[in-house]
C-alpha cells in the first residue's frame, strides 16, 4: 500500500547498484545509515530536553494561547514518553469530549466530559514523539490520515489508512510499556493510546527527535475528516508555537514523504499570532504545573537521551551488536527481553528465537524504507517473537525505529497467534462484554464477533486452529467495508458497520480492550493486562483475569505471522517499522531464512492452511504482501514468492 517511495527507489535500482547508493542515498547495516539531519550523532547523549527547554516550550505555547484568547492544557514528553511537565492555564477546561465528527455514538465516540484534558494532552505529545524518528517527523495530524477508512480520508474506492488501528497501542495496560514506578526507562504508556487529533508535534534538537508537545484547548478530541482543505486548528497552532527552536527538520516532515503516490500532512497552518522569540517568562504564565497521577508529580523534569540505558533503549550486545541492533533494558541496565525458550510441546528454543530475531534484523538492514528520508535509507524496525501462550520470548530493534513500534510489534505477533490457536473461538467467547461509557451505554459481546466470523468466512472462520491467520488477513476482515475501501459493500465480520464506525469505534480490536482502556484513563489504574478485563460498569463479580494471550491488545494492520513446527502452531512473529509491506516481508522472509539456517523444523505455516486459501464473498484474503524491489543491495524481485 505504501508504494510510491518504492517505485522511485526501484527506478534508481534499475540503473545500477553503484548509482543506487550514490543517487538514492542508500545504506545498510547500522540504523544511523543515510544522510539525515542528525547523522552520525542521532543518539548522542547530549540530545535531550533539559528542564529549561521544557519551560521554554511551554512558555511559547502559552504565549500563543494568550494571543488567541484560549486556555490550554499543555504536555511535554521525551522521546520514550516520560512526561516532563503538564501545564494547565487558568480556566482551561478540565475534561474533554471525544467526537469523530461522523455523528456516530459508540465505543469511545460520543464520550462527553468524562476523561481529563491532561490525558488528551499527554497522548498527543507521546504520539508526536513515538511516530517520529531521525528520518521522519509525523504529527497527530499525520496520524489522522493513516487510521481512517480511506487513505486519503474520504477518497472514493480507496483502501483504509496504512496504520489503521494503530491508535489502540502503547496502552496503560500493556506488559511492554513502563510507568513511573519503573524510573525513566521507556517506552512509557499513554493514557488514550496514540492520538489522531491535531495538536501533537515532535520536538527536535540537533536534528534528532527528543520528545513531543501535546495541546488540548478546544475541548474536542477528534480527527480531520476532510483532507481537501487547510484548517486553522487551535490546538495545532498552539503546539506549532511551542516547537519554536525545537521544530522538526523541514526535509523529514510528513509533507516530504509520500505513500502510494499521496503526500502526508504535518500541520495545516503555521500562521501563529504570537512571537515565540518573545514568549512570556515561565514564572509569569497564567496557570500552574499540574500533577497527573502515574505520569508526573507536578514539576518540570529533564528528559533522557535516547540510546542511553536511562531511556530503556541501548545498543545490543552479543550476536546483535554487529547488526547495529538495539535492545530494551530496565532501570538496572538489564536486558528486558533476551531470547529465551517457549513453553509446551515442540516449543521454540532460545537458539531458535535468537536466530529469528537475527534474520529479521538482517532483512530490515537490507530493506529500503518506505516512509523515511532520504530515499534509499534502510528500514528501521522492531522484531518480536512470542510463544503459544503469548509470552514474549525476545524483542530487538534497529537504532532509529519509531518508538511506537515497540508495543505494536508485540501486538501483531499476539494477534496472529490468537486467531490461529485451536481454542481461539472459546477464548474470545468467554470474555466479558465491552460496556460503553458513551450515552448509548451499549453492551457488546466479544463472542458476537466469533459468530460473525463463522457466518462471513464459513468453516475457515471457525477460529478452531485449522486456519493460519496473518495480521494482513485479519486486517482484511477488520474494515468497515469488504473488500477494503470499496463503497456500498458490507463490513468485515470484525468491524462495526460504516453507519456506526469511526476511528473511535472500530469493532473487535477496541471492544477487546475497551473496559480496561477507559478504566485506566478515568481512574489511573496501571494494572497489566488489556484484553478481556472487567470495566467500570461491569456487574459485581465479573471476572477480571483478562486474556493473557493478548495482554497488550492486538493490532489490525500487516506485519505478523504465526510460527509452526510441522503442522503445529508454536508461536508468532511481529514486526513494526517503516512500512507495512516491509513489515510483512521481514516477518515472513525473516522467519523463512531462520528456518532454513536452523533446519530444526520450525517456520511459516504450511501453505495449505494459510488464510489466503479463503475467499469470503468470492474475494480471496491476503496472507502477506512483500514489496517490489525491496533491497538496497540488490535488484531482487518477488522475494517472498513460493515460500
Amino acid at each position: 500500500m505504501i508504494a510510491d517511495v518504492l517505485r522511485r527507489a526501484a527506478t534508481c535500482a534499475a540503473a545500477s547498484l553503484v548509482l543506487l547508493t550514490a543517487a538514492c542515498g542508500g545504506g545498510g547495516g547500522s540504523g544511523n545509515a543515510g544522510s539525515n539531519a542528525c547523522s552520525p550523532n542521532c543518539n548522542a547523549p547530549s540530545n535531550l530536553l533539559a528542564e529549561e527547554d521544557v519551560r521554554k516550550v511551554i512558555a511559547q505555547a502559552v504565549g500563543e494561547a494568550q494571543a488567541r484568547g484560549a486556555r490550554a492544557t499543555i504536555a511535554v514528553v521525551d522521546r520514550v514518553g516520560n512526561v516532563l511537565a503538564v501545564y494547565q492555564m487558568s480556566g482551561a477546561r478540565p475534561k474533554f469530549d471525544i467526537l469523530s465528527g461522523r455523528g456516530t455514538v459508540g465505543g469511545l465516540d460520543g464520550l462527553l466530559d468524562t476523561l481529563p484534558s491532561t490525558a488528551a494532552a499527554i497522548a498527543k505529545a507521546i504520539t508526536g514523539a513515538y511516530l517520529s524518528s531521525s528520518g521522519n517527523a509525523f504529527s497527530t495530524r499525520t496520524a489522522s490520515q493513516i487510521v481512517q477508512q480511506n487513505f486519503l480520508p474520504g477518497e472514493s474506492q480507496g483502501p483504509s489508512g496504512p496504520l489503521y488501528g494503530v491508535q489502540f497501542s502503547s496502552l496503560s495496560c500493556s506488559d511492554v510499556v513502563r510507568n513511573t514506578t519503573h524510573g525513566t526507562v521507556g517506552p512509557k504508556r499513554t493514557p488514550l493510546g496514540l492520538s489522531a487529533d491535531p495538536g501533537g508535534l515532535p520536538l527536535y534538537k540537533n536534528g534528532a527527535v527528543v520528545g513531543g508537545i501535546g495541546v488540548m484547548a478546544d475541548g474536542v478530541y477528534g480527527l480531520d475528516l476532510v483532507i481537501t482543505d487547510r484548517d486553522e486548528d487551535l490546538d495545532e497552532l498552539i503546539a506549532v508555537a511551542g516547537t519554536f527552536g525545537y521544530a522538526a527538520p523541514a526535509d523529514i516532515r510528513a509533507e516530504r514523504i509520500t505513500a502510494d503516490g499521496k503526500t502526508f500532512r504535518y500541520v495545516d497552518s503555521e500562521s501563529i499570532r504570537s512571537n515565540p522569540a518573545q514568549a512570556p517568562a515561565f514564572t509569569s504564565l497564567p496557570g500552574a504545573l499540574v500533577a497527573v497521577d502515574g505520569y508526573n508529580d507536578g514539576v518540570v523534569r529533564a528528559g533522557v537521551a535516547f540510546g542511553t540505558p536511562a531511556s530503556g533503549y541501548r545498543a545490543a550486545d552479543g550476536v546483535f551488536a554487529p547488526l547495529g541492533a538495539f535492545t530494551l533494558v530496565d532501570a538496572t541496565n538489564t536486558v528486558r527481553f533476551p531470547p529465551k525458550a517457549g513453553s509446551g510441546t515442540s516449543a521454540l528454543t532460545a537458539a531458535e528465537v535468537q536466530k529469528i530475531l537475527e534474520e529479521g534484523i538482517k532483512i530490515g538492514n537490507r530493506a529500503r524504507a518506505q516512509i523515511r528520508r532520504p530515499l534509499g535509507s534502510p528500514a528501521e524496525i522492531s522484531v518480536s517473537v512470542v510463544d503459544l501462550n503469548g509470552d514474549l520470548l525476545g524483542l530487538v530493534r534497529t537504532a532509529d525505529a519509531p518508538v511506537f513500534g515497540t508495543d505494536v510489534a508485540v501486538q501483531k505477533a499476539r494477534g496472529a497467534l490468537l486467531f490461529s490457536r485451536p481454542d481461539a473461538a472459546a477464548l474470545v467467547t468467554a470474555l466479558p462484554s465491552a460496556r460503553y461509557l458513551t450515552p448509548d451505554a451499549s453492551v457488546v459481546s466479544t463472542g458476537g464477533y466469533v459468530t460473525a466470523m463463522r457466518a462471513f468466512v464459513g468453516d475457515g472462520g471457525a477460529l478452531d486452529g485449522k486456519t493460519a491467520w496473518s495480521m494482513r488477513a485479519i486486517g482484511n476482515l477488520h474494515r468497515p467495508t469488504y473488500p477494503d475501501g470499496l463503497a456500498d459493500t458490507p463490513p468485515g465480520p470484525l468491524s462495526k458497520g460504516f453507519d456506526t464506525w469511526s476511528p473511535f469505534n472500530v469493532g473487535f480490536q477496541l471492544d477487546l480492550i475497551y473496559n480496561q482502556l477507559v478504566k485506566a484513563a478515568a481512574t489511573g489504574d496501571t494494572s497489566t493486562g488489556c484484553a478481556g478485563r472487567a470495566g467500570l460498569l461491569s456487574p459485581a463479580g465479573t471476572p477480571d483475569t483478562g486474556l493473557s494471550v493478548a495482554r497488550n491488545g492486538i493490532q489490525i494492520f500487516p506485519g505478523g505471522v504465526p510460527i509452526y513446527r510441522g503442522g503445529t502452531l508454536i508461536g508468532a512473529i511481529g514486526i513494526s517499522g517503516d512500512g507495512i509491506d516491509q513489515d510483512d516481508m521481514v516477518a515472513f522472509l525473516g522467519l523463512h531464512n531462520a528456518s532454513v539456517a536452523m533446519g530444526t523444523g520450525f517456520g511459516n505455516a504450511p501453505a495449505a492452511v494459510r488464510a489466503d486459501q479463503l475467499s469470503p464473498l468470492g474475494v480471496r484474503l491476503r496472507y502477506v504482501q512483500c514489496p517490489q524491489a525491496p533491497f538496497n543491495d540488490s535488484t531482487e524481485q518477488n522475494v517472498c514468492a513460493g515460500l
